[in-house]
């Protein structure tokens, strides 16, 4: 029988939780109902909402080291490919080359953007949702958001990654400047 998927509430910055350090799962916690729900859960809340291509569990008011990713077109990002990844206890475990800054936003944040500094490739090395152990290097916007969602994991927030705090905007601004670039924002 199907279990039933619900949209969950997620969590704002300024609560506690999205500064907490996650809770490691055992196989056995990983493979358990209680989890399996959390990751469909997280998966279909994920697939709902037009913004956003990420989210950590601490996002949903739960501090367990699980994040799940969905990359797909949307109208402002018509050219972007599918891509779904479910992490369960990741570490970054090697970076390549020297952080350089990269638009950045936060479903837990209130329509607020910054270039933050993130690597453009990135080895992981996590569980997914039947327990099994993966290592893969990750690049690009794949690689950026798996960056974002980790340290969710850690109590970590986009705006800790912010060197120039003068490149703080709302979402308007930044819709806005990037249409009069004619570059159709990828955050």
């Amino acid at each position: 029988m199907p279990k039933i998927m619900k949209v969950l509430r997620r969590t704002q910055f300024g609560n506690p939780i999205l500064r907490s350090q996650t809770r490691i799962l055992t196989q056995e916690e990983i493979l358990s109902e209680e989890i399996q729900q959390l990751i469909r859960n997280m998966c279909h809340t994920l697939e709902q909402k037009s913004a956003g291509i990420g989210l950590a569990a601490t996002q949903v008011g739960e501090s367990v080291a699980v994040a799940v990713i969905g990359i797909k077109p949307t109208p402002s990002r018509p050219n972007l490919k599918r891509q779904e990844l479910i992490m369960i206890n990741p570490v970054v475990i090697k970076t390549y080359g020297h952080r350089t800054g990269m638009w950045e936003a936060c479903i837990s944040g209130t329509d607020l953007y910054a270039m933050a500094l993130r690597y453009k490739k990135v080895r992981l090395r996590y569980q997914d949702e039947d327990a099994k152990e993966h290592e893969r290097d990750f690049e690009g916007l794949m690689a950026h958001v798996i960056q974002h969602e980790v340290d969710h994991l850690n109590g970590i927030l986009f705006v800790d990654r912010v060197k120039d705090t003068s490149t703080y905007m709302t979402g308007h601004e930044y819709r806005k400047m990037k249409k009069h670039e004619g570059i159709t924002p990828k955050t």
